[in-house]
């Protein structure tokens, strides 16, 4: 009989696999210390790291520390204080639980931890290298707990060359400090990154105040608070205007009971109270979810980043009801928020909503997204659709224009008839053959489009320089993603310099977005790079210059002057896909004097050469 094959494995093998799961890169370890911050009550956390993670990362708090027997038992695997019982996982009201961060952590680093409780007058040092305690002695150091972790993958250098470069890594590590200090803002933050402060958050009184200091008064500015109950669900925070909006969820931040996370049936709940955006559009919201621990279940995902609710349907109702309130009541602006009320999770609760105060009946008109009322005039860019125009012009109507000279095979038209404007918004045009229905803003976000990646793959950038250069503050991942392409982005007509910290100077603009605001270009140009991945490294030119076209081309694109539609139908015509816009709707929609007589049942044509004459 052959000899035994299966076999139980080492606790120092056991840790590295478990350090899989919950150390995936170095912001996972920031995560896990600061949580174990939360956790032990600390008022005041700070972050400091160098070289993107991989060489020091540091975490102390003022928490309550732990006693010499606790410091030497908290790195073992399974060691907490957080749970006794299997049924206390039922209802977890701790960021931490299953103990197995700093084993796992341990397992990859050179670990140092220093902790003091208030009441002992010496503190404990604990010094573990790759799994393997080194060291456990006494040390001076005040109330609290600090833990350095050095060398990240020291080894297991398998799993250090999988790491992203040092700004990329700085970027996440960022992004984790952001996200827990707006799921905290009673607690002060502070993140240094290579010696420089990145963030120094002090305690705040309030969810708008963390909230102003961490995204600016700019984006508090377009966010309306809101806070409710449905049952015995609270649903509060800051949601963005219908047209505060990204092509991704970056800026969907969700807390539920305190615990940075995600749901499906949040997500659902958030496109239903948020309905009409454009395709691909999400609303920007800080949303905090607050249940009785026993509705939720955080154990579901290795890394505890998504839980799943024991009653979708009550937290769908009750986040959809909520921000649908506060989006029909609240004024464009930013206001502050009614205190919260006590949570009291009783059944005779159950199954009651209450909105914030102010909000209209149940069952109001819906939700109507307009299109930003501007003056005409507005330009497409200066080369292209430069000059006036005016209502005086309307007289050169009835005559043919020419579409312009050396147009490409795939024109629609090489002259064309404006014959009018219809109520809403549609222009109807003679055309070689026929008619043709335009929708003007679809027609100059393809000719912004084309013009933009012309540009930014080397043609001769057009740019417009601000009075005043524009400050832009990004979030920690936009601006990583800024950084990696700002070449790109000067060679498209850009005139932006970094600060550091996520802060750009911006004084010049393409011509073609000249009047869009800069932060929401970049913000936009960041979600293109991330959403674009490494291995399609210039597909974000396209969804970028996609992403700016729409916004450019919506603002005042029903309200052009003659002229102003005249030169964007002849630039449309010069364009390589004239017949949609990026995103895959039509720009047109054309109708043959063939297919009229058809429909008519008249067997030939109307005036000769197929014009209409007047």
């Amino acid at each position: 009989m052959p000899g035994s094959v299966i076999m139980m494995l080492s606790p120092n093998v056991a840790n590295k696999i478990a350090a899989g799961e919950v150390v995936e890169r170095p912001a996972a370890v920031v995560k896990e210390l600061m949580e174990n911050s939360v956790d032990a009550g600390a008022t005041r956390v700070e972050v400091s790291v160098t070289a993107g993670g991989r060489k020091l990362i540091a975490v102390s708090d003022n928490g309550c520390g732990m006693n010499r027997d606790d410091a030497m038992m908290a790195p073992e695997r399974h060691a907490t204080s957080k749970i006794r019982e299997v049924e206390d996982i039922e209802k977890v009201g701790t960021l931490g639980f299953r103990g197995e961060a700093l084993a796992s952590i341990s397992s990859v680093s050179r670990f140092f931890l220093r902790t003091r409780t208030k009441n002992d007058e010496t503190g404990t040092e604990v010094e573990i290298s790759g799994g393997r305690l080194i060291d456990v002695r006494d040390c001076g150091c005040p109330p609290g707990t600090e833990i350095l972790v050095r060398d990240l993958f020291f080894n297991v250098p398998a799993r250090r060359s999988f790491l992203k470069t040092f700004q990329t890594e700085q970027a996440h590590i960022k992004n984790m400090v952001y996200v827990h200090a707006a799921a905290y803002p009673r607690i002060a933050f502070v993140l240094k990154c290579d010696g420089e402060e990145a963030y120094r958050l002090p305690a705040a009184e309030s969810l708008a105040d963390r909230l102003r200091d961490l995204a600016g008064e700019e984006d508090l500015a377009h966010m309306i608070p809101f806070d409710g109950s449905c049952g015995r669900v609270r649903v509060h925070g800051f949601a963005g205007e219908p047209g505060w909006t990204r092509p991704d969820r970056a800026g969907q931040y969700i807390f539920v009971n305190g615990r940075p996370a995600a749901a499906p049936s949040v997500y659902a709940a958030l496109n239903e109270a948020y309905p009409g955006l454009g395709e691909g559009r999400r609303p920007q919201i800080y949303l905090y979810i607050e249940t009785p621990p026993d509705f939720v279940d955080v154990n579901v995902h290795p890394a505890k980043r998504e839980v799943r609710f024991r009653n979708n349907s009550e937290i769908r109702q009750a986040v959809t009801e909520v921000i649908r309130g506060a989006l029909r009541g609240g004024p464009v602006g930013m206001r502050e928020a009614e205190p919260p009320p006590v949570t009291d999770w009783n059944t005779e609760r159950a199954g009651a909503c209450v909105l914030p105060s102010g909000t209209p009946p149940p069952v109001p008109p819906p939700v109507v997204f307009s299109q930003p009322e501007l003056p005409s005039g507005d330009v497409l860019y200066g080369d292209v659709l430069s000059g006036g125009g005016s209502a005086g012009e309307r007289g050169e109507e009835a005559k043919f224009s020419v579409a312009g000279d050396g147009l490409p095979a795939t024109a629609p038209w090489s002259e064309f008839r404006i014959i009018g404007r219809l109520s809403s918004g549609y222009v109807l045009m003679e055309t070689s053959g026929g008619y043709t229905v335009l929708d003007p803003a679809a027609a100059r976000e393809r000719v912004v489009y084309e013009r933009l990646l012309a540009e930014s793959a080397g043609g001769e950038p057009h740019s417009q320089g601000l009075l005043m250069p524009q400050t832009v503050e990004l979030k920690p991942a936009d601006a990583a993603a800024v950084l990696k392409v700002l070449p790109q982005l000067k060679g498209m007509g850009f005139g932006i310099e970094p600060f550091g910290n996520g802060v750009f100077s911006v004084d010049a603009v393409p011509d073609a977005v000249s009047g869009t605001d800069c932060r929401e270009i970049l913000a936009e140009t960041a979600a293109a790079v991330i959403n674009a991945g490494t291995r399609h490294r210039d597909l974000w030119r396209e969804r970028a210059a996609a992403m700016a076209a729409g916004k450019a081309a919506s603002r005042g694109a029903y309200r052009l002057s003659d002229g102003e539609l005249r030169m964007v139908v002849e630039a449309l015509a010069r364009c390589d896909m004239p017949y949609a816009r990026p995103s895959g709707g039509p720009t047109m929609i054309f109708t043959s004097n063939r297919d009229l007589d058809r429909r008519f049942g008249r067997s030939g044509g109307g005036a000769p050469g197929g014009r209409v004459e007047t």
